[in-house]
């Protein structure tokens, strides 16, 4: 089984968010979503170039819950094929797996926790 694919998506925090969006957009180009929720990288699948991917990346304000219980100001999103069976084989390997799901229109997401505390985010992007 294939575990991680790739990285879906890049957040952290920042005392400042709208400051810190407009540094990154005026000095490397960053640019916002029309929904102001962060930035997406757009990529095309290296085995089916007819297949679109997009990598997220957004700033989250400092007094942000979303990473709980991490004490990181960071968390990375990784893109995985089968959740399901992923996150079964986690938990069979000891691994601390939140029990908190989330489906949407564009994917599913769970939650894990590696072993320096650090809040990992696993994205099951939705079927074309």
């Amino acid at each position: 089984m294939k575990r991680v694919s790739g990285i879906g998506g890049i957040f952290f925090k920042s005392d400042d968010p709208e400051k810190l969006y407009q540094w990154y957009e005026k000095h490397l180009g960053v640019v916002r979503e029309p929904h102001g929720q962060g930035a997406a990288f757009h990529w095309r699948d290296a085995k089916n170039q007819e297949k679109i991917g997009l990598t997220a990346w957004s700033i989250f304000p400092q007094q942000s819950r979303y990473f709980d219980p991490s004490r990181a100001s960071f968390m990375i999103n990784y893109r995985v094929d089968d959740l399901d069976a992923l996150l079964k084989a986690l938990k069979e390997e000891g691994v601390e797996v939140d029990p908190h799901r989330e489906d949407y229109d564009y994917g599913r997401f769970a939650w894990i926790t590696d072993p320096d505390g650090n809040r990992i985010e696993l994205w099951e992007p939705a079927r074309e």
